[in-house]
């Protein structure tokens, strides 16, 4: 973004029906900062101020989901490919949803109908589409670093939508959006991520997003699959969900990974409910005011009960609502990066 913001976001009039000058763009989102990377592959390369940049960036486009007309030209004539070589639907629905608002063109990319299928490699399936013409590629990998490794052989931008059990940093980012606009702030909150910490690219997005901006991060989850490595990152590591859950202002429940997760480390579903669940009997030994979140897709009744994910204080849909705007965000900068 150039100084100030003064690159317009496209000629689209406010509600007021006048030219903003900055034509959905926040004044905020400036900072006098200009964004330099061209790719987003991870939170634990960004500084604090990087991603604060991108959250008030977010807030700039959030209000264009709120127009009659639900666009900005500000990809207009670029070209975007959904490279997923995992299910997905948040994910995917969403990055495509963010391109299009932006006016640029979406290709979807189906592993199942694609040459992978006759050995083609990773690399080769990108630099093959590349050679058509592609600005950006986000991709979701199942091995980790995948992401990485690409951005280091082809010329547009790559963004990661998971890569393994790595990082997720869109999902993360959005998480801390969404807590930030609860809260007003990041700084100082108490936020337990709970469940299947080993196996989860968002815990870890999360947890380097959250220690940058100053919360106290508290994982939570049976020692087969929490580490005590993780301590080494800057959390604590608690294996008594009852021990913390009156204490914390943030309860992040992850999905359990059955589709990862190996029969010696998870004894049965009912004891994993009972010991790491968000019951109502353990919502109610909760902060008044806790904030619940889960990334999705929710096994409801395992890691949290339904009243709870569907009740007053779940921010479940509000996160899926601010993953568009975080996603337009982190496309649009990274398209600048590449001018």
């Amino acid at each position: 973004m150039m100084k100030g913001d003064e690159r317009r976001v496209g000629g689209v009039k406010g509600r007021d029906g006048r030219r903003d000058g900055r034509d959905g763009m926040s004044a905020k989102a400036g900072h006098h900062q200009r964004w330099t990377r061209k790719h987003l592959l991870g939170l634990q390369e960004l500084s604090a101020d990087e991603i604060r940049f991108v959250l008030d960036t977010a807030d700039s486009f959030k209000e264009v989901s709120t127009r009659s007309v639900k666009k900005v030209p500000a990809l207009r004539g670029r070209v975007m490919v959904n490279l997923f070589f995992e299910d997905s639907t948040r994910t995917r629905t969403s990055f495509a949803l963010a391109a299009q608002r932006l006016s640029a063109d979406i290709i979807d990319f189906s592993q199942k109908t694609s040459s992978v299928n006759k050995g083609e490699t990773l690399i080769d399936t990108a630099r093959n589409i590349e050679a058509m013409g592609i600005d950006i590629i986000v991709v979701r990998h199942p091995a980790g670093g995948a992401a990485e490794l690409l951005s280091r052989h082809v010329k547009c931008s790559v963004v990661n939508a998971g890569d393994g059990a790595h990082e997720h940093p869109t999902q993360g980012l959005l998480d801390l959006y969404t807590m930030r606009e609860r809260f007003g702030k990041i700084e100082g909150l108490k936020v337990a991520i709970v469940g299947d910490i080993v196996n989860s690219r968002v815990a870890r997005s999360n947890l380097w997003g959250l220690k940058k901006l100053g919360a106290e991060v508290i994982l939570v989850g049976p020692p087969t699959l929490l580490p005590r490595a993780f301590e080494q990152l800057g959390a604590r590591v608690v294996y008594d969900f009852d021990e913390v859950v009156g204490e914390v202002d943030v309860l992040n429940m992850l999905r359990v990974q059955f589709e990862r997760i190996g029969t010696s480390q998870f004894p049965s579903v009912r004891e994993f409910t009972r010991l790491f669940g968000l019951t109502g009997d353990r919502f109610k030994r909760c902060k008044k005011d806790v904030f619940v979140m889960h990334p999705g897709p929710m096994n409801r009744g395992i890691e949290i009960s339904s009243e709870i994910a569907d009740g007053a204080q779940s921010g479940i849909l509000k996160q899926v609502t601010n993953g568009l705007a975080v996603r337009m965000a982190g496309l649009y900068l990274v398209s600048q990066a590449s001018d």
